[in-house]
C-alpha cells in the first residue's frame, strides 16, 4: 500500500515515513505544496497525509484541486490545535479525516487503516481468478485443494493481476504502486518476481497463467 506524505518539516516527514515503512506501507514524502500536488495526481497512491500550512500551495488548496479534479484518493490533514478554521474548510473541500499534531503512532496507524479501507464495500478476504484464488490476510495462493504462501512482493504483484482480470499492465505500473514512485528499481525486478510466481502457479496446478505481451506488461490467461 502507498501512502503520500505532504510535510514541509523534514523531520516530522523522516519520522513519519520510518514508521510507515517499519509497518509495511510503500512511502513517498515531499515538502512543499507544488510537489504534493503533482505526486498526488499520479494517482498511485492509497492515502495521502497532508500539512495544511504548507510552503508554495497551501494543504486545503491541494483538497481542492484534486477533488475538483476527481482525485479521490483519501486524503488525511495533519493539523495543529489553533488551525480550528482550517481543519473545517479542509473537511468542507473534501478532506477524509484530520489528525491533531502531536499524535500517536497507534492512532495514525488505525486511522490510516479505517481511511483505506473501501467506502460502501465489504472487504473480501479473497480475490478471484476464474478457480485461482489469492487470500488477502495469509498472502496465500489456492487453486482447488492445493495452496503456497506468498512473499510481499509477489503478494503485491498478483493482488494487481487478480484485481484487473483481463487487462495488461505495464511495467511501470507495477513499479510506481508497490516500490514507489521515484524508486529506481529496474525492470528485471519485477521480471524475477514473475518467474517466482510462475513457479509457484505450476506447483499448484493452477491453469491460471501469467503471460508477458512484449515490450509492455503482464496479464493473467487461463490455459486452454
Amino acid at each position: 500500500m502507498n501512502i503520500l506524505i505532504v510535510e514541509d518539516e523534514v523531520q516530522l516527514a523522516d519520522t513519519l515515513s520510518e514508521i510507515l515503512k517499519r509497518n509495511k506501507y510503500n512511502v513517498d514524502a515531499v515538502f512543499d505544496g507544488d510537489d504534493g500536488l503533482e505526486y498526488a495526481r499520479t494517482g498511485i497512491y492509497d492515502c495521502i497525509l497532508l500539512d495544511i500550512m504548507l510552503p508554495v500551495r497551501s494543504g486545503i488548496e491541494i483538497v481542492s484541486i484534486l477533488r475538483r479534479e476527481k482525485n479521490s484518493t483519501p486524503i488525511m490533514l495533519l493539523t495543529a490545535k489553533s488551525e480550528v478554521e482550517d481543519k473545517i474548510q479542509g473537511l468542507d473541500c473534501g478532506a477524509d479525516d484530520y489528525l491533531t499534531k502531536p499524535f500517536s503512532t497507534g492512532e495514525l496507524l488505525a486511522r490510516i487503516r479505517a481511511l483505506t479501507r473501501r467506502k460502501g464495500e465489504v472487504e473480501v478476504d479473497d480475490i478471484h481468478f476464474e478457480e485461482l484464488r489469492l487470500n488477502r490476510q495469509t498472502y496465500m495462493l489456492i487453486q482447488d485443494n492445493n495452496s503456497i504462501k506468498l512473499s510481499l512482493k509477489e503478494y503485491q504483484i498478483m493482488e494487481m493481476l487478480m484485481s484487473n482480470p483481463g487487462q495488461i499492465l505495464p511495467k511501470e505500473r507495477f513499479i510506481e504502486k508497490i516500490w514507489g514512485y521515484e524508486s529506481d528499481v529496474e525492470y528485471n525486478n519485477i521480471e524475477v518476481y514473475i518467474s517466482f510466481l510462475r513457479k509457484k502457479l505450476a506447483s499448484i496446478c493452477s491453469p491460471v497463467q501469467i503471460r508477458t505481451a512484449r515490450g509492455i506488461g503482464y496479464f493473467l490467461e487461463v490455459k486452454s
